[in-house]
């Protein structure tokens, strides 16, 4: 049974409740309180340190001249999409990165090796490298404290666990625990999808323009197992349109080089025959 998350947009109030839930829970440091002007959003994106991050977003009206208080604010809380086609579990060259038995996409602090190559594979920006200390030893693969393997190296790649150690013990993610308005919703994936359906049938029928983002869409990353409910396009939440593995690159890539060297090898030879004339 795949575990995950479902965020219905709609009912975020940008409370940061769960931010503060994750950091609380996962003991993880501060950010800074630099000030980035981008609304109220001093968060500004999600990281190594960074598993839950509500992102603020001020629409403005489309009619021209229409009054400031058309203007309208949507809220998210975005969170490791735990895919079902992973970029960063595809491209972690030590096994570090695994599917634990909740089918949730986990990184292994204790086999990272911190190469920093799950990084740019994610689709979606989530994974970072941080200082392996402010990992907590009991997220070792074995469940054991293990501080040596911990401190072998530098730095190991960090992103939401799903809370891994609350569900071994039956206990909901330290997000959705404290989210008071139920946006976001933890369960069986499966059955997520069916409420989340039933959510945007009973919106769409009041005239609201909603959508599931990571539900049914085809794309190489397949479906996500912490997807969301929207009101506007991907885009609007800083959210790809149509996420991509990198692998699918990969024979454009080859096509490419192999063309490279066959014009290099002709213009050689060409060059070898006039040399040679």
């Amino acid at each position: 049974m795949a575990s995950g998350f479902f965020t219905d947009t709609t009912l975020c109030i940008g409370c940061k409740a769960c931010e503060v839930a994750c950091k609380q829970w996962n003991e993880l440091p501060a950010d800074g309180f630099a000030f980035t002007g981008d609304s109220y959003d001093n968060t500004g994106a999600l990281g190594g340190t960074t598993w839950r991050h509500v992102a603020f977003i001020e629409s403005t009206p489309d009619a021209a001249g229409a009054p400031p208080t058309m203007n309208r604010w949507v809220m998210m809380s975005d969170v490791c999409k735990h895919c079902t086609n992973a970029g960063c579990m595809e491209a972690c060259p030590t096994g570090a990165i695994i599917r634990n038995e909740f089918e949730d996409v986990f990184i292994q602090p204790d086999v990272c090796n911190g190469c920093g190559y799950c990084v740019p594979s994610c689709p979606f920006g989530v994974v970072d490298l941080i200082d392996h200390q402010v990992i907590k030893p009991r997220f070792a693969s074995d469940g054991r404290t293990n501080d040596n393997a911990l401190q072998s190296h530098g730095g190991v790649a960090g992103k939401c666990t799903l809370c891994y150690d609350r569900q071994k013990v039956g206990l909901v993610p330290a997000c959705a625990k404290a989210c008071p308005t139920d946006s976001i919703q933890f369960g069986d994936v499966d059955e997520l999808k069916a409420r989340a359906r039933k959510r945007v049938e009973t919106l769409q029928a009041r005239g609201v323009d909603a959508s599931l983002y990571g539900v049914d869409e085809k794309t190489s990353v397949g479906d996500l197992n912490a997807f969301f409910l929207l009101t506007g396009p991907p885009a609007a939440y800083n959210l790809p349109e149509r996420p991509v593995l990198p692998s699918t690159r990969q024979p454009a890539g080859y096509a490419s080089a192999a063309l490279a060297v066959a014009g290099l090898a002709m213009i050689g030879l060409a060059i070898f025959r006039r040399e040679s004339a």
